[in-house]
């Protein structure tokens, strides 16, 4: 779940970033790791002496997820998450360290925490459904994105914008695909893709649901309308995934039958309104 969050991620929102040096094209994992707790070392001092330092915490943070160590990340993040409540960056990236941790009811408050500030908030919603998936708890995630739906109207009438309904249908159609309801995940990316008819994604993970299930020819169709519709820095994944639906012979010594590849399952396209893609510091 924290593959995504890294050192290497995007600030979170604010003036006080800690600035971090590159590191050379020729510097060794073992100096890297040894700069990063140099670094750790000297924002704790300064922390000992200021507690809130903004710098220092974003600073001791990114240290301490650049060498891996999630369980130390926490505590920044806390910080940081108290200091700037509003930042749901933050709040989100402390719920992933957290369930990482093995922490999952404390990721689930928090990302619950989150939700009741903004209901749509989409990756407090991916990120909580997730958690439930993965504690066998999928009739929770439905309900979860389900009431999201149902106040969806209510909601942006006090707030117009919070809540992407078309996102949302997305976000419950994967969950409706991970526990193979095929049918109603099928009726969810449609949904979404009536709500939104320029977003690929509903189109996408539609073709690439009814590819795994053997229907090519269908699949090929949406694959392409999907690539139509996509912004061009995914175009190339989605055709890749659209190459498996067409049928591959085998070469074959003589005398042995050829067989038909089937198509493998493949990741979604990242893009940059993917309501997945999860925050990093």
């Amino acid at each position: 779940m924290m593959g995504s969050v890294g050192p290497e991620g995007n600030a979170p929102n604010g003036n006080n970033t800690a600035a971090q040096p590159s590191p050379s094209p020729t510097q060794s994992p073992q100096a890297r790791a040894e700069e990063l707790k140099k670094q750790a070392e000297a924002y704790s001092l300064i922390l000992q002496r200021e507690p809130e330092n903004q710098t220092a915490l974003r600073g001791l943070l990114e240290a301490r997820l650049g060498l891996a160590d999630v369980k130390g990340a926490i505590e920044p993040l806390e910080k940081l998450v108290k200091i700037s409540p509003q930042d749901t960056r933050l709040a989100v990236l402390l719920a992933q360290a957290k369930q990482q941790n093995k922490e999952p009811e404390a990721a689930a408050q928090v990302y619950r925490n989150v939700l009741q500030k903004q209901p749509g908030e989409l990756n407090a919603l991916g990120g909580l459904s997730a958690l439930l998936i993965d504690q066998k708890r999928p009739e929770a995630a439905v309900s979860l994105l389900k009431d999201t739906l149902k106040e969806a109207t209510t909601v942006n009438k006090a707030a117009p914008g919070s809540v992407d309904t078309a996102a949302v249908q997305i976000l419950l159609g994967k969950v409706y695909a991970s526990e193979k309801r095929y049918d109603e995940a099928v009726t969810s990316f449609d949904t979404a893709a009536k709500d939104n008819p320029q977003n690929f994604q509903p189109v996408y993970y539609k073709a690439v649901l009814l590819r795994d299930q053997g229907k090519l020819d269908e699949a090929k169709s949406l694959f392409e309308k999907a690539a139509s519709l996509a912004p061009a820095e995914v175009k190339d994944q989605i055709n890749r995934d659209a190459a498996g639906t067409q049928p591959k012979v085998e070469v074959k010594s003589e005398g042995e039958k050829s067989e038909t590849d089937k198509p493998k399952s493949t990741e979604p396209p990242a893009a940059s309104d993917q309501p997945t893609d999860q925050p990093k510091p």
